[in-house]
């Protein structure tokens, strides 16, 4: 019989490979200018540099449904822990390659091809990373506990979005915008191997899921359960839409624009990420004591008041307001996220939990989170309207609130079946 696994273990294996995965996905945001440099021919113009990188960026997200599909089956045929070491792996191959390709004067387009190659199938390993290691913590929590121990999960967004924005300042600061553009920005996606090396050690021999071993046993047939599980799906994108627009806006595409005014925009982001990681846990943490559907409802409200200001802050104002604009999101943007994991993976049935879910919310970042920094280009400088931009993020909400005010709370539900 095997020994008890320590809740710590439970959320360390969780939270490594997300680390890793959005790391490498804040240092790409950070320095997309680089690498658009790098792997563009030299008289391509800012903006078409700029859009192909973003598209690039995006197509990472366009194959996450793809990837929550594959790794979602081995997650619920195989098991939660194949998957979590196989993406993870997935992930800091693909992660190593990017800093050792080739650019444009080396190779011409084909660097570009191998890029947007090496994007997709990180795209496609965190289909299921994210989904696969936030079912399998909140399995494994008591129902009392799921909210924080599933926070841990999103918090290790967080943090590898915070040591991308670190690592980035430091690059930059220390060997200066001219060797980072010419091959500073290659470190973190190098480095970021030890990141894997720690992954594989904490998720060797972790314990499989009571549920997880469940779900093995009954093999459900995969079309019919995600047919079946239509309404779920639905009620995942009312839930996460409009916080991953919100967030790839306010930490990725809000901080890069403003980089080219020379604002130091990586040391302000970093200074917002700190809080918005204390409070991913807080808002896992209260979500166990006030309900899930209701906290998250009363967020929603807070992020669409609070938007359109936050928002001009980040766009037009100085330093001091970039961080203000910054913090008045992130603040209920973080309590969200530490509370949406637990969340989605309650309103799922066991049968296929892990290919569902992963399904579900690959489509909503795809259709939301991804493709957010491309549309708030397009507004800002062909449409010429920041108006336009509120408009297109608000839009999520209004979707969102009436899908969550027709769902019962989650807290209690069983997952065993």
């Amino acid at each position: 019989m095997q020994s008890a696994q320590s809740p710590l273990r439970t959320v360390a294996a969780g939270l490594i490979g997300n680390v890793l995965e959005w790391f490498d996905y804040a240092v790409y945001g950070f320095f997309s200018a680089e690498i658009g440099a790098t792997f563009m021919r030299p008289g391509a113009t800012k903006d078409d540099k700029d859009l192909v990188v973003w598209l690039v960026f995006w197509l990472g997200f366009a194959a996450r449904p793809i990837g929550g599909l594959v790794l979602g089956v081995v997650g619920d045929r195989i098991g939660r822990r194949a998957l979590m070491t196989l993406s993870i792996a997935l992930m800091g191959g693909a992660t190593l390659v990017i800093g050792l390709l080739p650019g444009y004067a080396t190779i011409g387009y084909a660097g570009l091809v191998l890029l947007i190659a090496m994007r997709v199938i990180q795209g496609f390993s965190l289909g299921g990373e994210f989904t696969g290691s936030m079912v399998y913590t909140t399995e494994l929590a008591t129902p009392l506990w799921r909210g924080i121990i599933a926070s841990s999960t999103a918090a290790g967004t967080t943090l590898g979005f915070l040591l991308g924005s670190l690592c980035a300042y430091i690059i930059t600061k220390t060997i200066g915008h001219e060797a980072s553009a010419a091959w500073g920005w290659r470190i973190p996606f190098i480095a970021s191997i030890l990141f894997c090396i720690a992954g594989w050690l904490l998720r060797r021999g972790i314990h499989e899921s009571v549920q997880g071993e469940k779900a093995k046993a009954e093999r459900a047939p995969i079309l019919p359960s995600l047919l079946g599980d239509w309404k779920p799906i639905v009620q995942t994108f009312g839930i996460v839409a409009l916080t991953n627009a919100a967030y790839y806006f306010t930490f990725t595409f809000a901080g890069e624009r403003r980089k080219a005014e020379g604002y130091d925009v990586q040391l302000l982001t970093t200074i917002s990420l700190c809080v918005v990681l204390a409070l991913k846990i807080g808002g896992g943490w209260l979500s166990d004591r006030l309900g899930r559907r209701k906290l998250m409802i009363a967020l929603t409200l807070v992020m669409m008041v609070a938007l359109p200001f936050a928002q001009r802050f980040m766009l037009e104002g100085d330093e001091s307001q970039f961080l203000l604009g910054q913090l008045m999101l992130g603040i209920p943007l973080a309590m969200a996220l530490g509370l949406q994991g637990a969340m989605v993976v309650e309103i799922f049935p066991l049968r296929t939990r892990v290919t569902s879910m992963s399904f579900a919310y690959s489509i909503s970042l795809a259709l939301a989170g991804g493709i957010a920094p491309i549309v708030a280009k397009y507004l800002i400088d062909k449409v010429h309207s920041t108006t336009a931009l509120t408009i297109y993020m608000l839009s999520y909400g209004v979707i969102g609130l009436p899908i969550m005010l027709g769902m019962r709370e989650t807290n209690t539900r069983s997952l065993d079946v």
